[in-house]
């Protein structure tokens, strides 16, 4: 099993118990969805079926996104103009991390990526590690085309495998 922890901040991001996908060779997306948790128990189903409809919440209970449940992930927020000002720093912080050979590509895919992000920015959440550190990544909640189904985005070159 590997764990994917923050080269910054040393938070435990994400594991490969959920799906992992690398796109483009500069971010991983990263399958999550949502479940009901208790205290003293877990219920890690999915949605419940269209015939079924909207499923009670026990008391006591509340529905939770898996990764941010299990990695402590905290929600945060931005405008476009201070993630611009985060993002800047980030990446010259992660730039002086790489190798020489991995840095023209880094900022290449960076850059096209963010972009993207950019481009798209009202549709994202923002969580940081559980330390809060301000330096760190921010991963980003997005849903896929279908509307219902959650997934992070990190920057490959901001975690660092560990085996497990």
């Amino acid at each position: 099993m590997l764990l994917y922890e923050d080269i910054i901040s040393g938070d435990e991001l994400f594991s490969d118990a959920f799906p992992v996908k690398l796109v483009d060779d500069i971010v991983y997306e990263v399958d999550c969805q949502m479940m009901v948790v208790k205290e003293g128990d877990v219920d890690i189903g999915a949605n419940p079926s269209a015939e079924e409809g909207a499923e009670e919440l026990e008391e006591g209970a509340q529905t939770v996104n898996n990764i941010v449940h299990s990695f402590r992930l905290v929600a945060t927020s931005f405008d476009k103009k201070s993630f611009l000002t985060y993002l800047k720093g980030y990446m010259k912080a992660v730039k002086e991390k790489l190798s020489d050979e991995r840095k023209p590509a880094f900022e290449k895919g960076a850059a096209a990526y963010a972009k993207k992000i950019i481009g798209n920015f009202k549709d994202y959440e923002f969580y940081t590690g559980s330390k809060m550190d301000p330096d760190a990544m921010v991963a980003l909640l997005n849903y896929r085309d279908d509307g219902v189904t959650p997934y992070f985005t990190f920057w490959k070159d901001g975690v660092k495998e560990l085996k497990l």
